[in-house]
């Protein structure tokens, strides 16, 4: 029964990744405008990932810094005062419209609409057997810890949230975490701050 909604929801997340590319393809040509007439670089933000089962692959995000910034690395924990950011690159991150991209991701094959949020590869070599398990599905682009306090929660509570979301999955448990994202992204909670990225990630949690 498990794996057949875990097909039925990779089906889903394939079919509305593509209706929505076909919709908000205006969308992604006006931002892409934006971003270029602001400052020099390049549009998107490519960077390598964990996925699922520890497969490796490019996340894809709207550019919301200045491109210096960019090629400086990961930027772990960002403000909303941060001068790297640019004013495009504010409103987009304001109203997670940065994270349209990664729709490619999901048709791809390398991301789900909803799942615990991609990582480093430095970080998943330190993860304990129990962290390894928030990796047993694809990530997401909105999840159970980004609905519970997104980037203000502690490391370990965030993977705590995902593990418990492996460990509990169901459809019924996505449609849930689906209709809370808005409320998260309008509310704009957690907006600042890391996004799976924290290099001094607690690893040291208790095996469980």
């Amino acid at each position: 029964m498990l794996n057949l909604q875990i097909k039925i929801k990779y089906t889903l997340d394939f079919l509305l990744a593509l209706l929505l590319l076909l919709i908000l393809a205006p969308l992604f040509l006006i931002i892409a405008i934006l971003i270029k007439l602001e400052s020099r670089g390049p549009v998107f933000f490519l960077q390598e990932r964990v996925g699922q089962n520890q497969r490796l692959f490019q996340i894809f995000k709207f550019r919301s810094m200045l491109d210096k910034a960019v090629q400086m690395g990961e930027v772990h924990t960002l403000s909303q005062t941060d001068q790297r950011i640019t004013k495009i690159g504010k409103f987009l991150r304001d109203w997670s419209l940065d994270e349209i991209p990664q729709l490619i991701n999901i048709l791809k094959g390398e991301m789900s609409f909803i799942g615990p949020r991609p990582t480093l590869k430095e970080q998943v070599d330190r993860y304990t057997a129990y962290q390894l398990q928030r990796l047993k599905m694809r990530p997401g682009i909105t999840g159970y810890a980004q609905v519970n306090g997104r980037n203000s929660l502690s490391w370990t509570k965030r993977i705590e949230l995902d593990v418990f979301y492996i460990q509990h999955y169901s459809l019924w448990f996505d449609v849930k975490i689906f209709c809370k994202t808005p409320l998260i992204i309008f509310g704009k909670k957690g907006t600042y701050g890391a996004d799976g990225t924290n290099p001094d990630l607690d690893v040291e949690e208790k095996k469980k």
